[in-house]
Order: structure tokens, then sequence, then C-alpha cells
């Protein structure tokens, strides 16, 4: 008979665990500077704790070197439109109401609308692709039909030139695509979070799983 086979020299071998190694785990890709312009989102990181912006989704209307400026999506507030503005409560989706666009200037009112306007609209200026900004103080009844909807808000968002690169790179923000349907969403609070960030890819999407508000854990 043979003689059995010599051990193998060497450590034992260690048995798989189904872990990655660590070189394999992506990166968590949050975007840049560079990825910040009219029409995207800014989406708050869960490391992000101030409370004024602990979950918000921002739909971005301006970035340049003079600073970035947005509106808190899914925040709806309980200040009816018709009591307010009755002329356009007729235009805008459901909820009826003014929407918390920010902390900036609360007595200012924006209003965005989904239009597929292939020439200029008097009372319209394009934002990105079918998003439009709605002149408040022109005539509802000339955009009546040519509208999909509109949402009114109070306030706004906004960042001075490098205050929000500062912020990106600690992580607090994810920048990332919006979809027309975001603006006009029924969804709010942590359920929009949860959508916009659940439909990214790699880790962020991980994350639509998390806690958006940290204080909450």
């Amino acid at each position: 008979m043979p003689p059995p086979p010599e051990p193998e020299s060497g450590p034992p071998a260690r048995p798989a665990t189904g872990r990655r190694r660590a070189g394999a785990v992506p990166p968590l890709s949050v975007g840049s500077l560079d990825d910040v312009r009219a029409g995207a989102l800014l989406v708050a990181m869960p490391a992000l704790t101030e409370p004024t912006f602990a979950g918000a989704v921002v739909y971005v209307l301006d970035h340049s070197d003079t600073g970035t400026l947005g509106v808190v999506l899914g925040q709806p507030s309980q200040v009816e439109i018709r009591d307010v503005l009755p002329g356009w409560c007729d235009l805008a989706v459901e909820p009826g109401v003014f929407h918390v666009g920010g902390p900036c200037e609360t007595d200012t009112a924006l209003c965005l609308a989904t239009a597929s306007a292939e020439a200029a609209v008097p009372g319209l200026r394009p934002v990105a692709g079918d998003v439009h900004l709605v002149d408040l103080d022109g005539d509802p009844d000339a955009l009546a039909g040519r509208l999909s909807g509109l949402r009114v808000f109070a306030g706004y968002a906004g960042w001075s030139p490098g205050q929000l690169v500062g912020e990106l790179a600690e992580g607090a923000w994810a920048c990332v695509p919006s979809r027309p349907g975001d603006v006009l969403s029924a969804l709010s609070g942590l359920e929009l979070w949860r959508r916009v960030m659940g439909r990214q890819r790699g880790r962020l999407a991980v994350l639509s799983s998390a806690t958006a508000d940290p204080t909450a854990n």
C-alpha cells in the first residue's frame, strides 16, 4: 500500500465565510459639487443631525458661484392655498396646501409646476426638464390646461458660496438625479426620502431601509 500523504505545511486554511474582502466593498458614492445643478436632488444623509434638514429631500433650483438655492420637498403645512392665493388653488395638486420649502424667507412663496412646454410660455420659467418656476403675480387662467399640476412652497433652502461643498465633504448630503414626478409627489417625509434613496444604486440604496433622522434611533 502507498504511504499516506504527508500533511501540507503552513497555517490551516480558513473556512469560507461568504464575506467580501474589504477591498471588494464598493465605496459609498454621494456625488460631488460638480453634480449639483438645477433639477438635481440633495438628499440628507443619516449623518446630518441638523433638525431643519434631517431626512430632507431638496430640489435644486439654482446653483452658481453666488450660492445654491432649492426647496425642500414633501413637507406639507396646514396653510391652505385658497386662503392666501385663491386664484391658484384650482391648479394645485393635492394636498392643496403650502409646503415648507425651507428656513429662508418663510414669508416668500415659490411655485413649481410641471408642463411639457416646447416654446416659451408667459408666466413660466424653465428650471430643468418639464419643471418650471411659476410667476405667482401672473394670471392663473392663462396657464389653465397647460400644466400637469403645481405646488406652492413657503420659504426656501439656501447655501452661501463654499457652504455646500463643505457639507458634501462631511457626508451630510448625497446629490442624485431627480425625476419630474418628485416635485409633485404625493409622498412626504420619510416615505419620500426612502423612495428617492431606494431607486439609487449600491450602498445608497441600502440606506433606504435606514432611519433618515438619526435622532429617531
